[in-house]
């Protein structure tokens, strides 16, 4: 395909034709709108203060990768803020190896440093035996892996002493969380999902989701074009989720009906923010582990006594 002179500089043939704005944009001027991008979504939802020490979450896959470049690049020239990152191993034979190795490599080239967690450490328990363990298909493996992921990166986080989590959840993954909240019929965590940070814990640490508004085929896109060797094998578990046909279904409605996905963003961001506001889950301390949560026993500690049959 032949594309016009880049919208931006006018001087290089564009290689990215951005459909929804209409721009044709050039290998140098994609990857500053997509740094640059990621500067006015930190700035606009106050995620990160001078000082923070941030713990980016990286697996291995094209957004988190990237992610960790992009934060990379700007706070290096900035030196306002110090980054690590942290990589949670599920413990998915034949899967999360490849990914592990890509992290260390490419973390070494960027001269950050890489801390890993394993479920089995945290838990007693990794993805491939709670997938045996579990009583049935009703309990599926993105309920259980979701639930771990998260209080892993919360435990990671502690540990190396940061006070930001950031993770690479990108305009697609947002839909795609908000549709399947509203198909559960799970209405309270709607209003979670509003990209201001969310402070938890004791140490009130706080994560944040910098790709938000930006789409997933144009980070798949800046990680091709920076040549970062990501993991591409996708994950033997999940065609369990309803998650990967509410991504082919806005994957073709925006193919004829551009910009689609971000008018639906929009209204996402008006109905979480009202609910966010009048959210009344009480916040309590989870009585076996301690953990924050909004019931007398977190998730994290009932999917553990449901797979241990404790």
């Amino acid at each position: 395909m032949q594309y016009s002179l880049c919208s931006k500089c006018q001087k290089i043939q564009g290689i990215y034709f951005r459909q929804y704005s209409g721009e044709y944009l050039c290998r140098s001027c994609f990857i500053i709108s997509i740094e640059e991008k990621t500067s006015r979504i930190i700035s606009k939802f106050s995620m990160i203060n001078y000082g923070d020490k941030i713990a980016v979450g990286v697996s291995g896959g094209k957004d988190s990768l990237s992610l960790l470049l992009v934060l990379n690049n700007i706070f290096e020239r900035k030196k306002t803020s110090d980054i690590i990152a942290i990589t949670i191993d599920e413990g998915i034979d034949g899967y999360r190896n490849e990914s592990l190795r890509i992290v260390k490599d490419f973390c070494s080239k960027l001269n950050v440093k890489n801390e890993i967690f394993s479920y089995k450490e945290l838990f007693g328990l990794n993805m491939d035996e709670s997938m045996l363990l579990r009583p049935s298909e009703k309990m599926t493996s993105c309920s259980i892996c979701g639930t771990f992921r998260r209080r892993a990166i919360d435990i990671a986080a502690d540990y190396v002493g940061a006070n930001v989590i950031a993770t690479g959840h990108n305009l697609d993954d947002h839909l795609q969380s908000f549709m399947i909240n509203i198909i559960a019929g799970d209405v309270n965590r709607i209003g979670w999902i509003y990209p201001e940070p969310i402070y938890y814990g004791k140490n009130e640490v706080k994560k944040i989701k910098p790709f938000i508004e930006i789409y997933e085929r144009e980070i798949v896109f800046y990680a091709l074009q920076q040549n970062i060797p990501f993991q591409s094998e996708q994950c033997p578990y999940q065609d369990e989720s309803i998650r990967s046909e509410i991504r082919e279904f806005f994957n073709s409605l925006e193919e004829t009906r551009s910009g689609v996905k971000y008018n639906t963003y929009n209204s996402l961001l008006k109905i979480s923010k009202i609910l966010k506001n009048y959210d009344s889950s009480v916040k309590n301390k989870c009585r076996i582990c301690g953990h924050d949560s909004t019931r007398a026993v977190c998730s994290v500690c009932k999917n553990i006594k449901i797979l241990k049959n404790d």
